[in-house]
């Protein structure tokens, strides 16, 4: 089921293109499919690839502001 907004927008869009509801939609999974991920791949924190292999403290996860910041927030 689609958001009624949503689907209220491709309607519009079917429309505006001269296509049918049912084509926008097998063409928009067909492109997204063969894209295998591409959008991800813009995000800068998918691309950075980036690792630190070094030792950390065990309360990393819990104090990380405080280790990142300084911030002794906590």
């Amino acid at each position: 089921m689609l958001p009624t907004e949503l689907k209220a927008r491709a309607e519009r869009r079917a429309y505006e293109l001269g296509v049918s509801f049912g084509e926008l939609v097998r063409e928009s999974l067909q492109s997204a499919l063969e894209s295998g991920g591409e959008r991800r791949t813009k995000d800068p924190l998918f691309r950075d690839e980036a690792v630190y292999r070094g030792r950390t403290p065990k309360d990393l996860a819990e104090r990380h502001d405080e280790y990142l910041y300084d911030d002794e927030a906590g």
